[in-house]
């Protein structure tokens, strides 16, 4: 299949990613506590000897809270600077995304995803949950958390302006209002209603799901369907 047509993840990655200085403060400026995962794998069917996949991994933190419950954690993430830090880090690491890896080995036991679908279009979206389901075994788990706008079109002004109103003010301690704002108008997060039909299209089921209160992100629990 030729593949000039095909979207170019690293390009739409932003550039900080690729930024060794703005890499090594990720962790201070979007610190991530992975408890509530962890402590749910066990529930989920996942354990000491299932291996997870994680796409758009940033720097590993994940994979590293991971890894002592399973068997195997592969990081995936399309900045090479992000991978070399994981490698560093002494996780496996694959250069990589949502359109591009290819898995070597056991199909997954549990796909997760946290603030990397947002990066493609709804007509990428839904190729790359395709994807995602090729790598996961029959039944296999798939966890998304991303930005999702789970509010009414007509109240988007209200509820996007509530959001800048809460960011803060120093970059170091999150995202600002500014940055905020340029997500918004140059990334690709979707309206809640879209992004749901597209999961049963590529042949999973939610199990769960949870809309933030402030209607801008969402956590998904899905399981690839056997049928």
């Amino acid at each position: 299949m030729s593949t000039h047509w095909w979207f170019d993840e690293l390009a739409h990655a932003g550039s900080e990613h690729l930024d060794e200085t703005y890499v090594a403060a990720y962790d201070t400026k979007s610190p991530t506590l992975w408890t509530d995962e962890i402590a749910q794998l066990p529930r989920l069917g996942i354990g000491a000897g299932s291996t997870i996949i994680d796409i758009g991994a940033g720097t590993g933190a994940f994979a590293v809270a991971a890894r002592p419950h399973v068997a195997r954690v592969v990081a995936v993430d399309v900045s090479p600077t992000m991978v070399a830090l994981m490698r560093d880090r002494g996780v496996e690491a694959v250069e990589g995304g949502f359109l591009t890896y290819e898995h070597e080995g056991e199909p997954a036991d549990l796909v997760l995803s946290r603030n990397a679908l947002h990066h493609l279009p709804d007509f990428w979206k839904a190729l790359a949950l395709t994807r995602v389901g090729r790598l996961l075994r029959p039944g296999g788990v798939f966890i998304l958390e991303d930005i999702v706008y789970s509010f009414d079109p007509k109240d988007a002004g209200r509820m996007i302006e509530s959001w800048l109103q809460a960011a803060p003010t120093d970059p170091a301690r999150g995202w600002t209002a500014e940055q905020l704002a340029e997500h918004v108008r140059t990334e690709h997060s979707t309206f809640s209603w879209l992004l749901e039909p597209m999961f049963d299209r590529a042949g999973f089921a939610i199990e769960n799901r949870r809309y933030s209160d402030n209607g801008i992100y969402a956590a998904y629990t899905c399981r690839l369907r056997s049928d």
